[in-house]
């Protein structure tokens, strides 16, 4: 936003950011968060302290204070936004998007900062790696919370290191999936609801993590790798033992499954093996218009089963398989637990919209300057973090005002036949109240899909 934006919107962010005054201690603090907002939502191309504090003429030191020695409640404020958007954008077709995004940083004195996989650059490179929550409805669309990921090797079993970049002893290693299962708890706790949850592949192959949301009563659709395995009949469970077969010796558990029982089977293996798939005819889905023309996918279901904590089968679960249609060695793998009576049109649509997530960051990184900070203390970056979400929030509501409302659409995608109409996945919202058990997207279209290297034929699965 341009200067002349800037304070044509001050009235509105001056209320806006008013409900956060009981957040901070004290006044001198407090106004503090409006130079660092107005910051991030500013003209400047670098959004580092430096330069947002000489556009408004305050010493950079303070800012840096501001973040890092002066008291104040960033969960308080990370709590009432929440709160905010449940508030004020609850809707009954709400996503959330789980996700994680980098930085690039340079040295080995930022908080959590190692040589790893950096999204930013598509390989291995120093970085500070974040994990985030996302939350999307029809028209508006932002991000909620997000959290520095404490590698385990580097950091967490170096405290003297820890200590010297301000990492607290009660932070500690934690598997990115709980890290995001820890984030969705608390936005529940905090009013907020989502008819879906959705993440890629690394957060899909925690079965964990699969069976935590499948308790809380969580829909989702999840993408998973080629290896994620599944019955593809259910298997049969042995309840208690037979009188003529007790023999003497350490005590079997109940239930178990029967010692002879069909194995569980990866997807891919599912997908050119199972009798059940080979029989599903692809049926072919016009996804969106990109850049370089129409998208159209092709996708087939099968219902599977997982195993649970204790080996047993689980409920049915949707196995989705979409392949590419100029491209049938771009397959992409998704499990879900949504009802039995989803359509395939529902889960597909849910697959492929995680482009909110990334949207979010392209714009949290492009405007409000979310990876041009340049402090090094943990409580700095993660206030950071928090500050961004908050401007991302004010920013989502101008763009959704100045906008207008889009005209709805019927519903779910139609077929490719239905293409020439018009139809396209990219008309959903009407459908979920139909077919979801709780109030409860997720693939980057872009992305690059994994490609299946099929192994030879072997005997034919179920």
């Amino acid at each position: 936003m341009d200067a002349n934006t800037i304070l044509r919107i001050k009235p509105e962010l001056t209320r806006f950011l008013h409900q956060f005054d009981d957040c901070f201690g004290r006044v001198t603090t407090r106004r503090y968060l409006d130079l660092y907002v107005e910051g991030q939502l500013s003209h400047l191309p670098r959004k580092s302290i430096e330069p947002m504090a000489d556009a408004v003429g305050e010493p950079p030191r303070n800012l840096q204070q501001f973040l890092s020695l002066f008291r104040w409640d960033e969960a308080a404020v990370r709590d009432r936004l929440q709160q905010y958007v449940a508030r004020h954008h609850g809707h009954q077709q709400s996503v959330g998007v789980i996700d994680e995004t980098s930085f690039v940083k340079k040295g080995n004195k930022t908080a959590c900062v190692q040589r790893q996989h950096c999204g930013a650059m598509g390989k291995k490179e120093n970085c500070v790696v974040s994990v985030h929550l996302g939350y999307a409805t029809p028209e508006f669309h932002t991000m909620v919370d997000g959290e520095l990921y404490l590698p385990e090797k580097t950091w967490h079993a170096d405290r003297i290191r820890c200590r010297e970049v301000g990492i607290p002893e009660a932070v500690v290693y934690r598997p990115k999936w709980q890290i995001a299962l820890g984030q969705y708890e608390r936005a529940i706790a905090n009013g907020l609801r989502f008819f879906w949850l959705t993440f890629d592949e690394h957060y899909g192959s925690k079965v964990s993590f699969l069976r935590t949301l499948d308790g809380f009563g969580q829909n989702y659709v999840a993408e998973v790798p080629v290896n994620f395995t599944a019955w593809t009949k259910r298997p049969a469970v042995l309840y208690r033992e037979h009188a003529r077969h007790k023999k003497r010796g350490r005590k079997k558990l109940y239930p178990r499954l029967k010692v002879k029982n069909n194995r569980r089977v990866e997807v891919r293996n599912i997908l050119r093996y199972s009798t059940r798939m080979r029989r599903t005819k692809w049926q072919t889905y016009h996804v969106k218009d990109g850049t370089k023309g129409p998208m159209v996918w092709q996708a087939k279901r099968i219902l599977v089963y997982l195993a649970d904590e204790n080996g047993l089968p689980t409920h049915p679960h949707h196995l989705l398989v979409a392949r590419n249609a100029l491209n049938h060695n771009e397959v992409k793998y998704f499990i879900s637990n949504a009802p039995e009576q989803t359509p395939v049109e529902m889960l597909l649509r849910v697959a492929f919209t995680r482009w909110t997530i990334e949207r979010i960051f392209e714009d949290s990184k492009g405007e409000l300057g979310m990876d041009h900070f340049e402090v090094r203390k943990f409580l700095s970056i993660q206030r950071h973090l928090i500050l961004s979400c908050l401007s991302h929030v004010f920013l989502s509501e101008f763009c959704l005002k100045h906008r207008g409302k889009k005209s709805g659409t019927n519903g779910l995608p139609g077929s490719y036949r239905d293409v020439l109409a018009g139809t396209t996945l990219g008309s959903w919202w009407t459908m979920f109240p139909q077919i979801s058990r709780n109030d409860r997207c997720a693939i980057d279209v872009n992305a690059k899909a994994q490609c299946q290297i099929l192994a030879e034929p072997s005997p034919q699965y179920n």
